[in-house]
């Protein structure tokens, strides 16, 4: 093995590890993007919210500052005072009332002096920054503005005396960054809640993945067991109801199919080998008497002639074992059928035909009775053929010497139909579904029986077909057993 193969084997990441990990980045980028798409738009969002609140504030309180202006005389700014108070304490904002004699040079744009104000919410000597109070005297409009440093809005009140506008200037002074506090605030507690998250998520995590692979290692276990101790080893169990649990239930049912084809495979070698021993066996021991008879100059004709008709008979019986064995491993493979419209009384005709020599040899009439009109149905020709040859085969091989089989194609409600009677011994109830299955046979067969294999066939070729092979009971006390054959009808 290469060095750089055993160094990537050494540092792999397990299973477990790598789920955890994760979930613990998911967890961590989808609590990072939170917070980028909350708390920037957030803050931006709470400025704009506290400018709002402090515009109309102010613009709500403009008239009454006017007012008291108006009437102020001989300096007296009681009045001021109180609105300026009322104002500072619904808006947290400290007031300030200045006139247009605000010493500022527009010429130099600069102080020519300490600022002075007709009053001021704020204990005396308290700094001051005038630009709002500047822009608002040189632009004659109100003026508002947000950052760090808080929210500042400086309003123009017009006083009329006389036939003299005097102008003055409202500002409110909001020193604290609420938003910026709030902000931090819900950032602080964002980042505690992710903190607790991510751990919750971590330990969530661990117990679930840690739950998760250990069905997933009985899961591993059980197929283990079963590839060491094949189809009989104790299948998995796993009561979950999420894909876990369907895994093991579909393992469940894959090893019992298994387990029944295992058990059709045994009984198929068990008959097999038994139906095979024995035509071989009587061939090997009539060519043997043949090579006797010819080696010694001594040929019976009579003799040799019914030792090749039994042996025909061998052959028969192996060339329909290989002709099932066949027919088998095209369904098995899944072999594409035709679907074309088949006249089922003309199949019927020909096959019954091919049949005639063999029920004349018995003694039995093969009875078709054609339907009112034409009996279309949409199937492969040849495998509904197969069918029918199944039917008569069977039909043949239990049906009494002197009886009749009857083959009557038409229909059955919106299907098509064959149904083959015989008179034979009938099939018991307790059997009636056990015939179909491969390599069964009913327990009436009297010797008479093939390998299990003809019946299975005709079910599986007539399902391909949308349709169905099934067995229906005698007629009252009659003896015998009806055998319908249902396909869809042909489209005109």
């Amino acid at each position: 093995m290469r060095p750089d193969t055993r160094d990537r084997r050494r540092f792999r990441l397990g299973l477990r590890p790598r789920l955890v990990l994760a979930l613990v980045l998911t967890s961590a980028v989808t609590l990072g993007t939170a917070a980028l798409a909350l708390f920037s738009p957030l803050q931006d969002q709470l400025r704009d919210q506290s400018e709002s609140s402090l515009r109309a504030s102010v613009l709500t309180a403009r008239p009454g500052f006017e007012e008291a202006l108006r009437q102020m005389r001989g300096g007296d700014v009681s009045e001021i005072a109180v609105l300026a108070s009322r104002l500072g304490q619904r808006t947290s904002s400290r007031i300030l009332v200045t006139d247009d004699l605000y010493p500022y040079n527009r010429v130099t744009r600069t102080l020519d002096g300490p600022a002075a104000a007709i009053w001021d919410t704020a204990a005396a000597g308290t700094p001051d920054d005038p630009l709002d109070i500047i822009r608002a005297l040189t632009s004659r409009r109100t003026q508002v503005t947000s950052g760090p440093d808080g929210t500042r809005m400086a309003a123009l009140l017009r006083v009329r005396r006389g036939k003299r506008t005097e102008t003055y200037v409202l500002a409110a002074r909001s020193e604290r960054d609420d938003a910026g506090e709030i902000v931090a605030r819900v950032r602080s507690a964002f980042g505690q809640a992710a903190l607790v998250g991510l751990v919750a998520a971590l330990l969530l995590g661990a117990a679930v993945v840690t739950t998760l692979l250990r069905r997933l290692e009985r899961l591993r276990g059980a197929a283990m067991r079963m590839a060491q101790e094949g189809v009989d080893a104790p299948p998995p169990h796993d009561t979950g109801a999420d894909e876990v649990g369907d895994l093991a239930r579909t393992l469940g049912q894959m090893q019992r199919a298994l387990r029944r084809q295992e058990q059709a495979r045994r009984t198929f070698v068990a008959t097999a080998s038994h139906e095979l021993r024995t035509p071989l066996t009587s061939l090997g021991g009539m060519l043997e008497l043949l090579e006797d008879d010819l080696l010694d100059g001594r040929v019976d004709l009579e003799d040799a002639q019914r030792q090749i008709i039994l042996a025909q008979r061998e052959v028969g019986r192996l060339t329909h074992l290989a002709s099932d064995l066949l027919d088998l491993s095209r369904l098995d493979a899944g072999t594409e059928l035709r679907t074309e419209p088949v006249e089922l009384l003309e199949v019927v005709r020909a096959v019954a035909a091919e049949f005639d020599a063999r029920a004349a040899g018995n003694a039995i009439r093969i009875d078709v009775r054609p339907p009112r009109g034409p009996c279309w149905a949409s199937a492969d020709p040849s495998a509904v053929a197969r069918i029918v040859r199944i039917l008569l085969d069977n039909a043949l091989r239990f049906a009494p010497e002197g009886s009749a089989i009857t083959i009557a194609p038409g229909f059955s409600g919106e299907r098509t139909k064959i149904d083959v009677v015989d008179r034979g011994p009938g099939v018991p109830a307790a059997e009636r579904e056990r015939i179909f299955q491969r390599f069964e046979r009913g327990s009436r067969t009297g010797g008479e029986g093939g390998f299990g294999l003809g019946l299975a066939i005709g079910r599986e070729l007539a399902r391909r077909h949308g349709g169905n092979l099934v067995l229906y009971d005698g007629d009252g006390d009659r003896p015998g057993a009806t055998f319908r054959l249902t396909l869809p009808i042909a489209e005109s």
